[in-house]
């Protein structure tokens, strides 16, 4: 007598389809995050969590409830402080909300059409820009400038750091 299992296999496969359809999903935001982090357009950190969730919805569910609500926390203080930082930097050398929004604008602008130097340049360059509109004279306008500059570089840098941590434990854990 021979046993046929005809009704169990579809399905395995499609279970395994829905996995591997997941962990690409999710390698797909953990990339995106993490680029996403140096730019202001896009949600770096939250992306990248987003790609550390979909691998816990996997067969293998490799993280505990307490890292995944940690993370969260994590995600949500760089956010707010993402916001706070580069306001700091900008009131703490005398600048404006020109130059806040000028940094944005410059570090957006600087991406697209000076690749990879108008990363660090065009946030610069637009604050310069946006105190010069706000009516400040140069070498204040300067000042409040590198003030916005400092401070989105170090909400960069935090968002770098958190979504290139999230992606290690992506790694290890695939």
């Amino acid at each position: 007598m021979q046993i046929v299992w005809t009704g169990y296999q579809p399905v395995l496969h499609k279970f395994q389809a829905m996995e591997t359809l997941l962990l690409i999903i999710a390698a797909g935001c953990i990339i995106v995050g993490f680029f996403g982090s140096m730019l202001p357009v896009l949600p770096g950190p939250p992306l990248s969590y987003a790609g550390l969730l979909l691998l816990q919805f996997t067969e293998s569910a490799p993280f505990s409830t307490r890292f995944l609500i940690i993370w969260a926390l994590i995600v949500v203080a760089i956010m707010i402080l993402d916001n706070l930082i580069p306001a700091w930097g900008t009131k703490k050398y005398g600048g404006s909300s020109y130059g806040m929004w000028g940094s944005i604008i410059g570090a957006v602008a600087g991406i697209f059409f000076f690749p990879p130097v108008g990363l660090i340049a065009g946030p610069l360059i637009g604050a310069f820009i946006g105190e010069l509109i706000a009516g400040k004279q140069k070498d204040q306008a300067l000042r409040s400038a590198m003030g916005a500059f400092i401070g989105f570089l170090a909400g960069t840098l935090i968002k770098v750091i958190a979504s290139g941590v999230m992606g290690y434990y992506f790694i290890v854990n695939i």
